[in-house]
């Protein structure tokens, strides 16, 4: 794959627009899962990758092979989201002692009535990637951003220290930290993790309902688009997992949500329009 899009990247120095579509189609799902786990909203990710994808074709001509292109893409990709201004969740403030206390408001073990079904399915699924959101929000940038390539994308230290332009004992370093807090209150608090703790999805969704924490007229991942359809988020098999490895397992199980398909559109607009040049 790596090959086919190197390929990509000499067509499209050389001025070829399909190949240029072809590799913004092979990137910015990876681009955009990147963006929404900084982010922690499909609308601010949308405008972020956009603006990635952006800085991406038109610094094309800077790639010099001394990564995979798409190591080369997440360095661009990082840099920006590591900049980029404060969002709409971020300016939340999340922490884990505003997790606690959410968590410590206690559970309501019965849905109101006119709740269907299939509704309290999708609001257990919105809670559980919302809570995983949160908590990556409560991770300043850098232990973010080194948590989410390391955990969630499994890059090694090499590939992250490139990407994050700094040393690999430097990337080793914040990928533990960050692992470190996010263990101690996964291990603490989550029932997926510790079949001991009672913090269920099943269990505080009624709660986060009535708190407002979870909208049902506005679920943000539940209806978000995905590139395959899947059927109800199986946990056994984390059990088979020891604590430590579900936690990265959990965060790795995001539903494989799609990018927009504006992006293309949007992008040959832009170009179209003479305000951006394809090749710097």
């Amino acid at each position: 794959m790596e090959s086919d899009i190197e390929k990509q990247v000499e067509l499209a120095v050389i001025g070829e627009r399909e190949a240029l579509e072809n590799l913004v189609r092979c990137i910015q799902d990876h681009v955009y899962k990147l963006a929404l786990r900084m982010l922690a909203h499909p609308e601010d990710a949308e405008d972020a990758a956009q603006e990635i994808l952006i800085k991406v074709i038109t610094h094309l001509s800077s790639f010099r092979k001394e990564s995979k292109f798409m190591t080369w893409v997440y360095r661009i990709s990082a840099n920006h989201l590591l900049t980029t201004r404060k969002r709409r969740v971020e300016l939340r403030e999340a922490n884990f002692e505003k997790c606690q206390r959410q968590i410590d408001k206690g559970f309501a073990d019965t849905w109101h009535p006119s709740v269907s079904e299939a509704m309290q399915k999708l609001i257990v699924e919105e809670l559980r990637i919302d809570c995983l959101q949160t908590l990556l929000q409560c991770l300043d940038r850098n232990l973010r951003i080194a948590y989410t390539l390391g955990e969630v994308f499994e890059v090694n230290s090499v590939e992250g220290a490139y990407i994050l332009e700094i040393s690999p004992l430097a990337f080793r370093k914040r990928l533990s930290r960050a692992r470190k807090l996010m263990r101690k209150f996964m291990l603490k608090n989550c029932g997926l993790i510790n079949l001991e703790n009672l913090c269920y999805c099943e269990r505080l969704a009624p709660c986060a309902v009535k708190t407002g924490w979870i909208n049902p007229e506005k679920l943000v991942f539940a209806n978000h688009k995905r590139k395959h359809q899947i059927d109800d988020f199986d946990t056994s098999y984390l059990q088979e997992l020891d604590e430590i490895s579900r936690v990265a397992a959990l965060f790795r199980s995001h539903p494989d949500y799609a990018a927009p398909e504006t992006f293309i559109g949007n992008i040959k607009q832009l170009l179209d329009s003479g305000r951006f040049k394809l090749l710097q």
